[in-house]
């Protein structure tokens, strides 16, 4: 399982994620460092503490557009690569200021850089949680970037929220702290909104989403913005990962925060939340799942980019989605979308379809899995037996298309 209880309760592992605006000045550029060294002195109190930390951080483009003397990132599609090359600048220089500031009280840091990519092979997945595993346990603080120089967009987590979750789910994290520009989530933006309420405690984001508004973009510097934090507390509680949204101009409140919810078995109930709100700073708290994804479903959930999609019909997805959950069968297929070969990751969709006017009224995820057959294989066998496979395509390399131990079931149930 990918998370599990730890035998010494006293002993967390905690990811930090810090953004572009609590790193650098948005007009100017210059690094913040108060916000700065009051980062790396909460991380060492953690520590101290006995705790293991890993710090996700953004600013590298910004760093380089102050190294670069340039007002703004790039913003047309033109010069993107532009910017590919102002993160390459920034980079450096933005481990060179945090490995200044740790070394100041001699603790040693590590540079992580990652892609979708360098996750999409099981074996370097694990490569990669296994040297987490192994810096942490060495007593070094690694710091997490997104490899912004290689990336392109069909390999880019988007946003270092959503990386953030995916290395929570790597370290088999307790806590999963999303600094912001804001102290908690509200119902609305705070500055436009004098009405907006804010939320104290989510164990079901799903309905969250029908009650709050969370439109509004990153900073011009970022990426993200609430929307991207909410889907990071999604994958990471998924993981079983608590997830706390919270100021990121005063990270001394991670420490406040974690003795005020840290607890052999803390409960989500009125008069805990009430607790907690009075003993702890400002803050949302995301529940973790009490059930969540075994290591390897997770990362074919989270780690791998989707290639293209399956569609498949109603008899399907209640196969799939029965208590004893079948592999994905040729049988069920309706059609499939997109280049894929054999080993690739692909979405299973089912679509509804009004039966008046024939027209597709609802898509459905049902999951997402690990192909035994390419695209165009799959196209030639759809709707048919697996006894019959050998005799379409030549060869049977499988009787499923997805088997069930490689795939994970998502989304919401179809309709009968």
């Amino acid at each position: 399982m990918l998370h599990k209880q730890k035998q010494k309760t006293s002993s967390l592992t905690i990811v930090v994620k810090v953004g572009t605006s609590s790193i650098c000045d948005e007009v100017t550029h210059f690094p913040l460092l108060g916000n700065l060294s009051l980062m790396v002195e909460t991380i060492l109190k953690l520590k101290a503490m006995g705790h293991r930390v890993v710090l996700v951080t953004s600013a590298a483009i910004g760093t380089g557009l102050r190294r670069l003397n340039l007002p703004s990132k790039p913003k047309k599609l033109a010069q993107i690569q532009s910017e590919i090359a102002v993160a390459a600048v920034g980079q450096g220089r933005l481990m060179s200021l945090y490995d200044d500031l740790f070394g100041q009280f001699n603790q040693p840091v590590a540079q992580i850089l990652l892609t979708r990519n360098d996750l999409a092979d099981r074996s370097q997945y694990l490569n990669a949680v296994n040297c987490l595993e192994e810096l942490l346990a060495m007593g070094v603080v690694p710091i997490v970037n997104e490899n912004d120089t290689i990336s392109v967009s069909e390999i880019r987590f988007g946003d270092n929220d959503t990386l953030s979750a995916i290395t929570a789910g790597m370290v088999k994290a307790d806590y999963l702290f999303l600094m912001t520009d804001v102290d908690c989530l509200y119902t609305d933006n705070p500055r436009t909104n004098s009405n907006a309420k804010p939320v104290f405690i989510v164990d079901d984001i799903a309905t969250l989403k029908e009650q709050v508004t969370v439109s509004s973009p990153g900073t011009s510097l970022g990426t993200g913005g609430m929307v991207t934090k909410l889907i990071a507390a999604d994958l990471a509680t998924a993981a079983g990962v608590t997830t706390i949204i919270t100021r990121g101009s005063t990270p001394q409140n991670i420490i406040a925060i974690v003795s005020a919810l840290h607890s052999p078995s803390p409960s989500s109930s009125s008069a805990d939340v009430a607790a907690t709100a009075t003993a702890a700073p400002l803050h949302t708290r995301f529940v973790a799942k009490p059930n969540p994804l075994v290591d390897r479903k997770w990362w074919i959930l989270h780690g791998l980019h989707t290639a293209g999609t399956i569609y498949v019909d109603a008899g399907c997805v209640r196969a799939l989605k029965a208590q004893q959950r079948s592999s994905l069968f040729a049988a069920g297929i309706v059609h499939v979308e997109g280049s894929f070969v054999a080993q690739q990751s692909a979405r299973v969709v089912h679509e509804r379809v009004d039966p008046e006017t024939g027209k597709v009224v609802e898509q459905i995820e049902v999951g997402k899995g690990l192909v035994n057959y390419s695209s165009m294989e799959i196209a030639r066998i759809k709707g048919c037996k697996s006894s019959e496979i050998e005799g379409i395509l030549g060869y049977a390399d499988a009787e499923c298309v997805v088997h069930r131990d490689n795939m994970t079931i998502t989304g919401k149930r179809a309709e009968e």
